[in-house]
């Protein structure tokens, strides 16, 4: 079975009661490519929360393709999409996934066609919307191909392309949304197929959040959870963060994309970021200073460079940068490694506490890349 009834004894509310927030919510688990997705069910342990973007590229410009999505598999990206709206696009399917070494989940809309002849040429799963893929037929051409390649399918639904539920439009709520998602469940069920997940995005936080919760409870299928249209990138960045960290602090959420106006790189930083500071992935954090009047060295672009530096080196460790010496020592002595520019002209490198070097503050950042450096050897 697909579903989990929650128990609703006593009034409970399953969006606020039905689910236990000290745990990953227990899932089946699947497969895209070598990447595990959800778990906790059947003997399996849950997998890591994955991360995902997708190709903003025209899907025929094989090498731009490419480009953006081995930038975002260097940012630290698990599985990749492309759009695959005709039949050249699905003819790109094999080039791209050999050149990009990630999982490649092609994302159908409108034509069940598409999704058929993109199993077909080596797509490692695929997304199709239940608002608009058509009807049974349809569906049962789509699970059937997916069958045969032996890859999973994503049913993403967003609130604003619902399909009719029982003959009727569909409210773009969370309860509309979530009916959609099980309408198309139990199609598939009937037909053998388990290898799914489901995704219920809306551009709205409340609704979005009260659609996952809702879902969570009453399936055990695992989810991939992002806010579509997001929106520009700080903006965007911002509403997906406010919809998701309180998802994933409860345990729902078993891979994310963070859908942003901007490269796909950047959403695969943001939502690495995420994941960190939630403890939900391993990595690097900066902690710096806001700057204030009394800042004694140009602090933006340095905190920016060392941030990508430590992302780039892939290093687990806590790096403060600080402006001055108000928070400066106490907040660099509390990080793995740390620097504090001095008001005379210079400053301390920290590292586990302990004062490492003094040096003149327009050379502080080359020792603390040169210690960075030498922490990744090490």
């Amino acid at each position: 079975m697909f579903f989990i009834t929650a128990s609703l004894e006593k009034g409970g509310d399953p969006v606020k009661n039905g689910y236990d927030s000290t745990v990953r919510r227990k899932t089946r688990q699947i497969r895209v490519g070598a990447v595990l997705v959800g778990g906790g069910l059947g003997g399996t342990s849950p997998a890591a929360v994955s991360i995902q973007t997708m190709a903003k590229a025209d899907p025929k410009d094989i090498p731009a393709i490419v480009a953006q999505l081995r930038s975002a598999g260097k940012a630290g990206c698990d599985i990749v999409r492309i759009a695959v709206p005709d039949r050249e696009a699905v003819e790109t399917i094999p080039r791209i996934k050999e050149r990009v070494g990630m999982p490649l989940v092609a994302d159908i809309h409108f034509d069940y066609r598409l999704a058929v002849a993109s199993a077909r040429a080596g797509a490692d799963g695929l997304r199709i919307n239940p608002g608009n893929i058509g009807g049974q037929d349809a569906l049962k051409a789509v699970v059937d191909a997916a069958g045969e390649a032996g890859i999973s399918i994503r049913i993403g639904v967003n609130a604003g392309s619902l399909p009719k539920i029982g003959g009727q439009p569909a409210r773009p709520d969370a309860e509309g949304m979530v009916s959609a998602a099980l309408e198309m469940l139990e199609s598939v069920r009937t037909q053998g197929f388990s290898d799914l997940k489901v995704s219920l995005k809306a551009s709205d936080v409340d609704t979005t959040i009260q659609a996952n919760r809702l879902f969570a409870v009453r399936s055990d299928v695992p989810l991939h959870v992002g806010v579509t249209e997001a929106g520009p990138p700080l903006s965007g960045a911002v509403r997906s963060v406010a919809a998701l960290a309180p998802l994933l602090s409860e345990g729902i959420g078993d891979t994310l994309r963070i859908s942003l106006t901007a490269a796909p790189e950047l959403e695969v930083r943001v939502a690495r970021i995420l994941l960190v500071a939630l403890g939900l992935r391993p990595g690097g954090v900066v902690v710096s200073c806001p700057t204030c009047g009394r800042v004694n060295a140009d602090l933006v672009p340095v905190a920016e460079r060392v941030e990508e530096m430590v992302e780039s080196l892939g290093l687990d460790i806590s790096v403060a940068v600080m402006g001055c010496e108000v928070n400066g020592p106490g907040e660099a002595r509390e990080s793995d490694l740390g620097i504090a520019f001095g008001p005379q002209g210079e400053g301390l490198l920290f590292e586990s506490g302990q004062v490492r070097g003094k040096y003149p503050n327009q050379e502080l950042e080359t020792a603390l890349v040169t210690r960075l450096k030498e922490w990744k050897k090490e």
